[in-house]
């Protein structure tokens, strides 16, 4: 099918994008910056750019199968003003509305329409199970989610089916409340919010993208679905669950007075009390992967495939041959294996696609290809790169030292931030699943000082890309069970 997104390089777009793909969907991105969603969405997605007007937007309708639509400011940008709340609706009520106008007047209308809303629909509603059948709550961000859905529910017809995707509060790597919380809860400095006893409806990225591809597909689904794990939990055990993986405290509590403070009636949407029941997802056979929440946040903030990253004379592999690493010397090895349910001749022709770096790299990166694309990738391919690391805008140039189709290839950086960067990626078939090893020998600048560096924040930056990569990589290909991961 070909299906035509809004939000593609947001949080939650970026992993649609990916799981879309996997199922062989051709995706084409709406998108108000066209330069930044050719860098983040990787080869084989079709940029439309708003500026192309309704003209634009209307042929876009005219091809595609389905419409993915999750455009919007987040909610949580900062206090509710009134230029605030008008950006928020005109980023979600008017971009729905235009969407419509075009299906309503397409030739041939879309098959499916499904569009984002949230559980703020609800409002705060502390001791009440909620399904889709509940009623609306009070507020701003639940008249915002009623303006939201409504606008989407006028594409409605006998040619296109609208589903209605309530979505709670989602954790994934690279972004959501976790990205949020975690600097605080590092320097043991996290804790609930409010008084911690509010129940929070949350899911996994990847639970939210399979949702959005089983939606796209399954016509069956229609309507208001609430997309939340059939896990009742509160802002205390999010808390706790947090600072069990990162083995911090988590007591320190941000009291509701401070929040209302900072963010206003925004603060509302953090302090509301919602058990969010998943009932049109169960009633269809749907099962979560992530049903736990301690599960959900130890797979996102330390993976089973996570890497390990050690000084090399740990390593009794010692270090690989050749002119770069002899005048290069490299102080540190990163060692990750991933395993994808996915055949080596695709998962190979994937990493073949330079562009493709862009939709596994962490969008913090602002991850940007200077060299003309496409890249004919071979054995002294150059590729120059423009990336950031924390706030540091730096250039990046790679040298494909070694390319060896279906079984590895290196790249090694030549100019770029660190001293030594040999990455080698190493590929091998089980079956109809790729085993993927990678093996990167760096050495931080600046000897001492680089050391000291790498000790307080470059391995776990490192660390953070890596896993990062990794839970792109399930997503667009798919995953051994955490059964055959552990056992492996």
């Amino acid at each position: 099918m070909h299906i035509l997104m809004t939000g593609a390089t947001g949080f939650i777009g970026r992993a649609a994008v990916l799981r879309l793909q996997r199922d062989g969907h051709t995706v084409s991105a709406w998108t108000r910056s066209a330069e930044r969603s050719r860098s983040r969405l990787g080869a084989g997605v079709r940029i439309i750019a708003a500026s192309e007007g309704d003209a634009g937007l209307e042929r876009a309708v005219d091809e595609a199968d389905a419409i993915v639509n999750l455009a919007g400011e987040p909610i949580l940008g900062g206090r509710w003003t009134r230029k605030r709340r008008r950006a928020l609706i005109d980023s979600r009520v008017g971009v729905t509305e235009r969407l419509v106008a075009a299906v309503r007047t397409a030739r041939r209308p879309p098959r499916a329409l499904i569009s984002a809303s949230a559980v703020g629909f609800y409002g705060n509603r502390p001791g009440e199970a909620l399904d889709e059948h509940s009623a609306p709550g009070d507020g701003f961000a639940a008249e915002l989610c009623r303006a939201w859905e409504a606008a989407a529910m006028r594409a409605e017809s006998g040619d296109t089916r609208v589903a209605l995707l309530r979505i709670g509060v989602v954790l994934g790597a690279g972004g959501g409340a976790l990205a949020t919380a975690l600097p605080a809860f590092r320097a043991g400095l996290g804790g609930p919010l409010g008084d911690g006893k509010q129940v929070f409806p949350w899911i996994h990225l990847d639970d939210m993208a399979e949702i959005i591809a089983r939606a796209v597909t399954d016509e069956r689904l229609s309507g208001p679905i609430n997309c939340a794990a059939p896990d009742r939990a509160n802002q205390r055990e999010l808390a706790r669950c947090i600072g069990r993986v990162l083995r911090r405290p988590a007591v320190v509590p941000v009291p509701s007075p401070a929040l209302k403070l900072a963010l206003g009636d925004a603060a509302d949407v953090l302090l509301a009390s919602q058990q969010v029941v998943p009932q049109a997802l169960q009633a269809r056979g749907y099962r979560f992967r992530f049903t736990d929440l301690q599960a959900a946040v130890r797979d996102v903030l330390q993976p089973i495939d996570s890497c390990i990253i050690e000084p090399i004379e740990n390593r009794a592999a010692g270090v690989p041959t050749g002119p770069y690493l002899a005048a290069r010397r490299p102080r540190y090895v990163l060692d990750q294996t991933t395993e994808i349910d996915a055949p080596l001749e695709e998962v190979f022709g994937f990493f073949s696609q330079a562009e493709n770096l862009a939709a596994i790299t962490p969008p913090s990166m602002s991850f940007h290809i200077l060299t003309p694309t496409p890249i004919a990738m071979c054995a002294g391919a150059t590729i120059d790169y423009r990336i950031k690391i924390g706030p540091a805008p730096m250039k990046w140039q790679t040298v494909i030292e070694t390319w060896e189709p279906n079984v590895m290839f290196v790249d090694a950086q030549h100019r770029g931030p660190y001293r030594a960067w040999w990455h080698e990626h190493h590929f091998q078939a089980i079956g109809k699943r790729t085993i993927m090893r990678d093996l990167v020998y760096y050495a931080p600048p600046l000897g001492v000082l680089g050391r000291i560096a790498n000790r307080l924040f470059v391995d776990r930056m490192l660390r953070q890309i890596f896993d990062y990569r990794s839970a792109a990589i399930r997503l667009r290909f798919g995953a051994a069970s955490d059964a055959e991961r552990r056992a492996a």
